[in-house]
């Protein structure tokens, strides 16, 4: 995949647009999740994020391999002719324009999670709201509060 993962000549077109459609028509809640999966995986690599979780190398290479898997599957059976049709016509960028299209579906699934609505909304309780009221102001931008 590594050739495939480099950025084409052309830009984003009506090919890449296909395929996306075709990747994510084709996914299953249980595929999408499976990318999530992976991403996580490969993210929870990175040393500053490596300690908060308890992952074992062969649970990342065992989402690694899925997700090969997956795509490969996508590309080379389910996808195919939307996938020859963006690389003939778009270049070897569209793989991964296509690619990312289907990685924010997967994302949206995980995101609309309730767990991880209310993780995502803790956020909201650790910020100082009136810092951002003054900001917005001297920006000349009414705060959402104000109204």
């Amino acid at each position: 995949m590594g050739a495939l993962a480099v950025p084409g000549m052309a830009s984003a077109g009506v090919y890449a647009d296909d395929m996306s459609k075709c990747l994510v028509r084709s996914t299953t809640d249980a595929d999408q999740a499976q990318l999530v999966g992976w991403l996580f995986a490969a993210i929870s690599s990175h040393p500053t994020v490596k300690p908060m979780t308890n992952l074992t190398d062969a649970q990342r290479d065992a989402a690694v391999q899925k997700a090969g898997a997956l795509m490969q599957r996508l590309m080379l059976v389910d996808c195919r002719k939307e996938t020859v049709d963006a690389l003939k016509y778009e270049g070897t960028g569209s793989i991964g324009q296509a690619f990312g299209v289907l990685g924010q579906a997967a994302m949206r699934g995980l995101m609309s999670d309730p767990k991880v609505a209310e993780g995502m909304a803790g956020l909201g309780k650790s910020i100082d709201e009136k810092k951002f009221e003054e900001m917005l102001k001297e920006a000349g931008i009414n705060s959402p509060s104000a109204k």
